[in-house]
């Protein structure tokens, strides 16, 4: 990372501990094997705080962590039991944010003119959210001042490329092998928020357990996401489809049907697993745990089975 020292958040710890810099921005869990065309990708599950953010923010490290998707990462290591690999930052989405483009910076955060290849006028970054996350995810501030565009544009060098990088070859890994690709974006979701008024809520009179994006279609082959709809609903979870996520950029950016690679975003309610105050497991972790293995073995099978899913088939054992 570039830092002299880093301050871990190991756990259900909720403090700043100092290390060692981190030899790597992200981690590569490979299986055994390579069995599945699947990869699975956890791009904000990172908890490893450098210390000159921790410096900078005006927040302490509790609060820097309600961006967190806390665990998602060990939520979706299946992965392994199926084959298929799994991408996970070890930054925290609060330091930068790889579901953005690569240059979605917030003018009110540096303290200097942004280049003319910077996308300031997206929706995320009038939120605060942009690839520099301004704000964290209940809109409190997070650094005490501006700071220079030169850290930005170093962050996206150091952190953003490579994990990009590393996610596209992974796809491009299992097309060679498999005929195509089938990405899995593993994500977390307040239980409650601003992403639906109270009204619609009461209305609705359903809490949402998963949303599962497809970019309204786009991004995945019906396949994809309707064997993985299904089986969530089999096991009493309430699923909603698109609604309030359809899938960022790794989805739109990846989910490429048409050329073979499919992208599918999945968005777990915190509440499930999770105590969303303290950042503790609860005690229906593993359980969320055992049926996102069932479902996640369901979906390796289904696109086993299936022969729409674009480009020549090769078995794992060629």
């Amino acid at each position: 990372m570039n830092e002299v020292e880093s301050g871990r958040i190991d756990g259900d710890a909720a403090i700043a501990l100092h290390e060692p810099e981190l030899p790597a921005p992200f981690e590569v869990v490979e299986p055994a094997e390579l069995l599945s065309p699947l990869v699975f990708s956890s791009p904000h599950s990172g908890r490893i705080y450098p210390a000159r953010f921790l410096a900078a923010a005006r927040l302490d490290a509790a609060s820097l962590r309600r961006s967190e998707d806390a665990y998602v990462d060990e939520l979706f290591a299946a992965s392994q039991a199926v084959g298929a690999p799994m991408l996970r930052a070890l930054f925290p989405r609060a330091y930068l944010d790889l579901n953005r483009e690569p240059y979605e910076l917030d003018p009110k955060l540096f303290d200097g003119p942004l280049p003319s290849f910077a996308n300031t006028r997206s929706l995320r970054v009038a939120a605060g959210l942009g690839t520099i996350p301004r704000v964290v995810a209940d809109a409190r501030e997070i650094y005490a001042s501006r700071i220079p565009l030169d850290e930005a544009l170093r962050r996206i060098e150091a952190l953003y490329k490579p994990y990009h990088a590393a996610l596209r070859g992974l796809m491009e890994r299992s097309q060679r092998r498999f005929g195509f690709a089938v990405l899995v974006d593993c994500h977390s979701m307040p239980s409650t928020s601003a992403r639906e008024s109270a009204a619609a809520a009461r209305a609705d009179k359903k809490r949402v357990d998963f949303v599962i994006g497809d970019r309204y279609g786009v991004s995945a082959a019906p396949v994809v996401v309707g064997g993985v709809e299904e089986r969530l609903r089999a096991r009493g979870y309430h699923v909603q489809r698109n609604r309030p996520y359809a899938g960022g950029f790794i989805t739109e950016h990846f989910g490429r049907p048409a050329a073979g690679w499919h992208a599918v975003q999945i968005e777990v309610s915190r509440g499930l697993y999770m105590d969303e105050a303290t950042l503790e497991k609860n005690a229906r972790f593993q359980t969320v745990v055992a049926d996102l293995a069932e479902v996640v073995a369901g979906l390796a099978q289904d696109i086993e089975l299936d022969e729409s899913l674009g480009g020549p088939r090769r078995m794992a054992a060629e």
